[in-house]
């Protein structure tokens, strides 16, 4: 028997349509310490149309892939919506990527045209002769465009306000079956280069809803959200078109994601919620600490991305009174996958209520979750039991674009590459990714926890651990740790100090202090780099005994 239910697509179309009409009021604004703008709902959606109508007129049709490389602005928000509405590709660009890998990625998607803002061109003229598919670079903002004009003479260089101007309303959007692609996002490449994911309209529909509700981000049309999370890393979390749905105003930070800014966005625009990764967090801490900081308006802020040391979870209480949220996912769970609320009864501040919020999260509902010995075990739900999280659901990738990587699933399941056990409610509790955790004397170690407790050391600024060889136990975890300023603390000290909470055969031998921590395009710990470093002889490395 079949449902009398009305076959309704879900597309962004109809996040599109929602937006402009019921919450048309509210707010898109976007951060300079020059001027913020600010447009309603409707203002941006008329401008997206006008947008739509401008792509048309140059010739992208539906399945085309249109690149955006923009900071989080209000034109890339006009550029969500009418890209897929038309029926075309948004792929966003990564703006941290190597050369290499930027064009790998263009050309392995064959945009045929890049949204660029106008002070990325430095950044985007380099490449620009190789990329081989790109008819349009469209220009966002005023800057200088005589290096993507010289490097690629065969595309056309257009102003985005010149195209919009030349439109009226009244595009007829297309009808958009469902499960077309509406975005792409390529994964870092921290293997080989970097493979595509994506995303349908019905998966970032259903993606979206589950990030506004109960047991995502719980926003509501009262909030003002404040995402640091770039839109080019996982589609900004999901946060834009929740938003969007919702009606809560989005406020926009550009390029200006140092603490300093961070903060001024939030008291000058009183933010409910912020997303941005751990160390974006960290660096808002340290200006607080010789600042007069006011985030009275703040319900919470949401980290990802990498795991969240415990002892920045308790700052972040200590300081300002503000709870911090863990989400975990990645390019290929669209991302959001589990996101950290503790159990009912728990209060807030506690250090019970740490304990959970240091969790990778709990499985949100959409998404189901196994963990998988080496084996090819699957493992039980009791919170000790040790395996590779797979996952699957209605916005998880069963594939990648035109590389089928059949490794990375299994019966299928995605295979994440995190290691970790669950509780018999659902909540992860990840110990290392696959290619990070230490094998010593066969027993594993936890990179992850064993950093998590160096960071929470006061002459500790950032640490991570990597696996190095060792002649008795295979491998053994190296300490990269960068000081806290004017601190001189030792290896003995640390090692002390990190005795008191992992047991003494996790302890470290080797140590090496070093002046940052080299990170990934989205700000994890880039720990092959430290690797290769360690293997080229560059770390001076002291030994305990």
């Amino acid at each position: 028997m079949l449902s009398t239910m009305q076959d309704f697509p879900l597309t962004i179309g109809m996040i599109y349509r929602h937006g402009r009409t019921v919450n048309r009021n509210s707010q898109i604004v976007t951060y300079s310490p020059d001027g913020t703008r600010r447009a309603s709902f409707a203002e941006v959606a008329d401008r997206a149309e006008l947008l739509a109508a401008a792509l048309h007129r140059l010739g992208i049709v539906p399945g085309d892939r249109v690149g955006t490389f923009i900071w989080n602005v209000q034109e890339h928000i006009e550029a969500y919506f009418a890209i897929p509405c038309m029926g075309a590709v948004c792929h966003t660009l990564n703006l941290r990527l190597f050369p290499e890998q930027l064009t790998y990625i263009v050309n392995h998607a064959a945009d045929r045209a890049i949204i660029v803002g106008a002070d990325l061109i430095p950044l985007l003229a380099p490449v620009a002769a190789d990329l081989k598919t790109v008819e349009y670079f469209i220009v966002v903002g005023d800057g200088d465009i005589a290096p993507l004009v010289e490097a690629a003479p065969a595309a056309q260089v257009l102003d985005y306000e010149t195209l919009l101007a030349a439109e009226t309303l009244g595009f007829e959007w297309p009808d958009i079956e469902e499960r077309a692609c509406a975005a792409m996002c390529y994964t870092s490449g921290t293997t080989g280069n970097p493979k595509g994911v994506s995303y349908s309209h019905r998966s970032t529909v259903l993606h979206s809803m589950a990030a506004h509700g109960p047991s995502g981000l719980l926003l509501t049309n009262a909030d003002r959200v404040l995402p640091i999370v770039p839109m080019f890393h996982a589609n900004a979390w999901g946060i834009p078109y929740a938003i969007w749905m919702v009606g809560a105003d989005l406020i926009l930070p550009g390029k200006y994601l140092q603490g300093e800014h961070v903060v001024r966005m939030v008291e000058d625009e009183q933010a409910t919620w912020g997303g941005g990764v751990p160390t974006i967090w960290t660096d808002v801490l340290n200006y607080a600490e010789t600042h007069e900081v006011d985030f009275s308006s703040l319900k919470g802020v949401m980290s990802g991305g990498s795991a969240v040391p415990r002892a920045l979870i308790e700052r972040m209480w200590d300081r300002f009174g503000v709870p911090m949220l863990q989400g975990w996912g990645m390019t290929e769970t669209s991302p959001l996958a589990a996101v950290g609320w503790p159990p009912r009864g728990v209060v807030t501040g506690s250090a019970e209520d740490a304990d959970w919020r240091t969790l990778s999260g709990r499985i949100v509902p959409g998404v189901e979750l196994r963990i998988v010995s080496e084996a090819g075990e699957v493992m039980p739900w009791d919170g000790e039991s040790v395996g590779e999280i797979e996952v699957r659901g209605p916005w998880i990738t069963g594939s990648y674009y035109e590389d089928p990587a059949l490794d990375r699933f299994h019966d299928g399941w995605l295979r994440t590459g995190d290691i970790a056990a669950v509780t018999a409610d659902g909540y992860i509790k990840i110990s290392d990714r696959s290619k990070d955790v230490i094998k010593s004397g066969g027993e594993w170690i936890s990179s992850v926890e064993l950093e998590g407790v160096l960071m929470a050391h006061p002459e500790v600024f950032e640490a991570a651990v990597i696996a190095v060889p060792d002649p008795k136990w295979q491998e053994r975890p190296l300490a990269c740790v960068v000081r806290a300023p004017a601190s001189s603390v030792s290896p003995a000290e640390l090692c002390e100090f990190l005795g008191k909470h992992v047991a003494h055969w996790q302890l470290p031998e080797r140590w090496t202090f070093i002046e940052a921590v080299p990170k990934t395009s989205v700000g994890k710990f880039d720990k092959k780099v430290l690797r290769s470093r360690h293997a080229d002889g560059e770390l001076v490395v002291e030994e305990l005994r």
